[in-house]
């Protein structure tokens, strides 16, 4: 069935308020039914009790006595509901009966419980109907057949099934427009999300969803459709980001790679020379290589990729592997390395990014240090909390570049460090990191005198 959102939902509510209209209506019928028949069986059992005194019992002979004076009591009195009475002995067979049934007689059912109720016909007429059985000195002489008319019974019955099922009929029909204007109304939120995603484009992925009032399932569903626009929005503007930082960072050797061999090729020229030349065009390739690596790389750990390894290393030989690789410039500069394992000798952490953290920290440290100078590495451990601090005594970073240190290609006070290599990616890399794995870095700085990296993993 081909049916709008809208007409699903007054279907389906329609459906399952007729099964319950249709429940309790039954059990409305089957309830004043039952308290029909009650007070019917009550009647017609007082009557069946009071006429058991109006019996005469001779041997094996049963009678109504004043049977003149009960036929004279119905002629004077308009009875709505007559009760008749049917004498029988204990074999069944007929001994007496009231006036009013005149040529009539009334079934007896042998199987039927002394006492109990049953339906019968009496003359095309439908009747309700008592066996009372007739006892002396504890015998059993006979039975008090009584009954009473049930059309009128009937009637009430059948009429007021005839109201539930009219008004079961309109109430579906008026029910069905109810919800399906209550379910217009209901989908309401759900034409503005419909709506707000249609305005939104590449260009517009700022818009959102407005947020329902009532915390309910279109809320959920509201903030989670703002979430995926987040993302995409974020995954967006990482694409931006990573053209920008590319075509920026690669302009400038391009340029300078080109403005080489064009001057190369305007004359002949001595092979030292070309020799020179091509030296420092491998030198600018080698640096372009190196940031498009750090580039790929930050572009990776943005995606929050889950094939990066994640073993655990001891967090003590991760930064001795970092230190070796550093040997050279450490030795060139002749630093001092203060490296304290305190009691967190065996504490782990995940090896990939961790070593990239360090690495980058580390390589830091050693790049902006002064010769003769030390670095101060301590690895402590508090409440679970490993915490790895790298202090040196290098150049410093002023304080108002210290919230910028993390942005891509950020150099603080560049211009007076031309010659210490460098993109400003490194501390990019090493934040981006540290957010895969929920570390936290924290920097101390004074201009001049150091600076101090805190790493809690």
């Amino acid at each position: 069935m081909n049916l709008s959102f809208r007409n699903r939902i007054a279907l389906h509510y329609m459906i399952a308020t007729a099964v319950i209209m249709m429940v309790a209506f039954i059990v409305v019928y089957f309830v004043v039914q039952g308290t029909v028949y009650r007070n019917l069986d009550d009647d017609l059992s007082y009557e069946a009790e009071k006429h058991t005194r109006e019996i005469e019992v001779v041997g094996d002979s049963i009678k109504i006595i004043n049977k003149k004076e009960w036929k004279e009591r119905q002629h004077r009195e308009v009875q709505v509901n007559p009760v008749f009475i049917q004498i029988l002995n204990k074999d069944g067979k007929f001994m007496d009966k009231s006036p009013n049934l005149k040529e009539d007689g009334l079934t007896f059912n042998a199987q039927q419980n002394y006492g109990g109720h049953f339906n019968g016909k009496l003359n095309s007429i439908a009747i309700r109907q008592v066996v009372v059985p007739i006892q002396k000195n504890g015998k059993i002489k006979g039975f008090i057949l009584a009954a009473m008319s049930l059309e009128s019974s009937k009637m009430v019955l059948l009429s007021l099934r005839n109201v539930l099922i009219v008004s079961y009929l309109f109430l579906l029909v008026g029910l069905y427009f109810m919800s399906r204007y209550l379910a217009g109304r209901g989908i309401i939120p759900v034409k503005v999300i419909t709506e707000t995603t249609k305005r939104i484009t590449k260009n517009n992925l700022n818009e959102r969803v407005v947020l329902p009032q009532n915390k309910d399932e279109l809320y959920e569903l509201s903030s989670s459709i703002n979430q995926l626009l987040q993302r995409i929005e974020n995954a967006i503007e990482r694409e931006r980001q990573f053209t920008s930082d590319a075509s920026h960072e690669l302009r400038t050797p391009l340029a300078a790679l080109k403005g080489t061999l064009e001057v190369l090729i305007r004359k002949p020229r001595e092979r030292l020379e070309y020799e020179d030349k091509i030296r420092f065009s491998l030198t600018e390739i080698d640096r372009m290589t190196g940031t498009l690596e750090q580039l790929l790389l930050l572009a990776r750990l943005d995606t929050n990729s889950k094939t990066f390894d994640q073993s655990l290393v001891p967090l003590s030989t991760l930064i001795d592997e970092i230190l070796s690789r550093h040997k050279k410039p450490i030795s060139e500069k002749k630093l001092t390395i203060d490296f304290s394992k305190g009691a967190a000798l065996d504490a782990v952490v995940p090896q990939y990014y961790s070593n990239l953290i360090l690495d980058n920290i580390i390589g830091n440290a050693i790049k902006y240090s002064e010769e003769n100078k030390t670095i101060c590495i301590t690895i402590t451990e508090t409440d679970s909390i490993i915490i790895c601090k790298v202090q040196d005594e290098g150049i410093g970073i002023r304080t108002e570049d210290l919230n910028n240190l993390f942005n891509h290609f950020f150099r603080s006070d560049a211009l007076n460090h031309r010659s210490i290599p460098g993109n400003g990616l490194g501390l990019s890399i090493a934040k981006k990191a540290a957010d895969a794995i929920n570390a936290e870095i924290s920097v101390e700085s004074e201009f001049g005198l150091g600076t101090s990296f805190t790493i809690r993993f």
